[in-house]
């Protein structure tokens, strides 16, 4: 009632390759995060791909007027940075995708620093998730809600319409982790691959090509 009338008003869409989204069974959406306007927009994507979405998104996020009311009326997941919840909700996001959830996961934690807006390196949780619990990793890129919410901005530039752009990725390939032990090694290389799917869909999307190297705000 909310979302949907809201995504159409505010975007026109450039919506590709949804039929490679799962209808059934726990599965993992892992996407670049670009503005505070991704979840209401990929929320209606993936509602209208057959899949009610799941988000794992930063406790800050629900204190946000107006997105803040969206994410809980979407059941999302809390995350509580540098703190003992965040293995909770981890825990958490495990049992929704036993339980058959599609969840949706920004990998890189906060929306991309990278001065070209490209995916930055990621964190471990999508990865570690995937491999605890089996369920697959569709990558989703999108483009166009940093022109309507431009990152820590509070105010939409409404005018001149902006087109909001999302391309899946076929599931990313993990099998070669299968049986191997959750160290921090296995982890970053999962989650390397899953950050290097979800960019091949957005070098699409832009018609561009990616940088070499993902952008590591640790190391800048």
């Amino acid at each position: 009632m909310i979302v949907k009338p809201l995504s159409r008003l505010l975007v026109k869409r450039d919506w590709r390759h949804g039929e490679r989204i799962p209808r059934k069974g726990g599965v993992i959406i892992a996407a670049n995060h670009l503005s505070w306007a991704d979840p209401v927009l990929l929320s209606h994507f993936l509602y209208n791909n057959g899949r009610w979405p799941v988000i794992l998104a930063k406790a800050g996020l629900f204190k946000v007027p107006f997105l803040g009311a969206a994410v809980r009326g979407l059941l999302a997941i809390p995350v509580f940075r540098g703190s003992a919840e965040a293995a909770r909700s981890l825990g958490e996001s495990e049992q929704r995708l036993r339980d058959g959830a599609a969840v949706l996961f920004y990998p890189e934690g906060t929306c991309t620093r990278d001065p070209g807006l490209w995916p930055m390196t990621g964190k471990t949780g999508a990865a570690r998730a995937a491999l605890q619990s089996g369920a697959q990793v569709i990558p989703v890129a999108h483009w166009g809600a940093q022109e309507l919410l431009p990152y820590g901005e509070k105010k939409p530039r409404i005018f001149p319409r902006k087109t909001f752009k999302v391309s899946v990725g076929p599931p990313v390939d993990l099998s070669k982790y299968d049986g191997k032990p959750m160290h921090a090694d296995v982890l970053r290389e999962a989650t390397a691959d899953i950050m290097a799917a979800i960019t091949v869909q957005l070098a699409e999307l832009r018609g561009e090509k990616a940088p070499e190297t993902p952008f590591d705000p640790a190391g800048r």
